[in-house]
């Protein structure tokens, strides 16, 4: 093996030399590239990719933003059709959209995929065992699982695919009693739904352990009665934010343990209806859009918390238009651990 001497490595312009910490050792039979960027910029990991919606007029349109940063959201492409009440799940590669209602408000047995690394056009993955709208989908790092919905009539059934094929859901459970309109959160190994409406609004969280399915098991209680909620996790916390009545509430939990919510800050704007899905990383959770009781009653912030503290939301930036109840994925949220 050829010796590397420290002090003849530099960067591209020659202009400075690097540092070199601990015990670097390569073994190559050929040439490789050092990575550049940050950890969040190396293989596009860090990415949160949301779609669909509603604000009064139903879109297909995708956005993306880099969780890890703060800005303003960027064109990512198209849905195969124009849906609101989406649920959104994903891997480390692969983000699906899944169920929903078109502009003739009929629920959907549509699955769309992207690519969270790359940008364009969505493409067909499979299709709901029913069709079906106004739920939540969660994920570990191979499966996604997508519980309760209206079909028109609310259900108790639990769907699931395997991300990385292509095909058709088949059933893998069901929950406690049919419930809609919850949120989601998982780590790699449990998922849970919170609140809802069966159909009176309900605060029950319940979960079950995502490589079996089964019937789920009972968890706690959010601290409020809401519906049209959405949630975001890390592998260890789940969060459960806004939903109806429209409060500005954000609720935690810890997802290995069982128990009550406890309160973790407010929203910027009280909401219901954010983007579906866990925009988050390890340390940040991010909120997409939603409707406002006030003028002109949808919004475009998104807003962001640390999910190991406590506290109120923060500005990140704005969406491209208005949105809510459209569906959102992460390369990095806490199902992938």
């Amino acid at each position: 093996m050829s010796e590397i001497r420290v002090n003849n490595i530099t960067n591209r312009d020659g202009s400075t030399g690097t540092t070199v910490a601990g015990i670097p050792v390569v073994d190559s039979t050929s040439h490789f590239v050092v990575p550049s960027g940050d950890t969040a910029e190396r293989g596009s990991r860090g990415r949160g990719v949301f779609g669909g919606g509603y604000n009064p007029t139903f879109t297909n349109r995708i956005e993306y933003i880099t969780i890890a940063t703060l800005g303003n959201s960027s064109d990512f492409g198209d849905l195969s059709g124009e849906r609101k009440f989406i649920a959104g799940a994903s891997d480390s590669t692969r983000g699906l959209f899944m169920g929903g209602n078109n502009p003739s408000n009929n629920p959907q047995d549509t699955i769309d995929y992207v690519t969270i690394s790359s940008t364009g056009n969505a493409f067909d993955f499979g299709n709901l065992t029913t069709t079906t709208a106004f739920t939540s989908a969660l994920n570990d790092r191979v499966r996604a699982v997508y519980g309760g919905g209206q079909t028109p009539t609310r259900t108790d059934i639990i769907q699931s695919v395997i991300v990385q094929s292509k095909g058709n859901a088949f059933e893998f459970g069901n929950l406690l009693k049919p419930r809609s309109s919850s949120g989601s959160v998982s780590n790699s190994i449990r998922g849970l739904w919170g609140g809802g409406s069966n159909p009176g609004n309900t605060n029950s969280i319940e979960y079950i352990t995502i490589s079996t399915g089964g019937t789920s098991q009972d968890f706690g209680d959010l601290t409020r009665t809401h519906e049209y909620m959405a949630a975001s996790s890390n592998a260890i916390r789940g969060l459960f934010h806004g939903g109806n009545p429209t409060t500005n509430i954000i609720d935690y939990v810890t997802i290995a343990s069982t128990g009550d919510a406890t309160d973790f800050g407010d929203l910027i704007e009280a909401a219901r209806g954010m983007m579906q899905g866990q925009l988050t990383n390890s340390t940040r959770g991010v909120f997409v859009g939603g409707k406002n009781p006030g003028s002109p009653g949808y919004n475009n912030i998104i807003s962001y918390v640390t999910i190991a503290s406590t506290g109120n939301a923060i500005d990140f930036g704005d969406t491209a238009s208005t949105i809510s109840y459209g569906g959102a994925v992460s390369d990095t949220n806490g199902g992938l651990g």
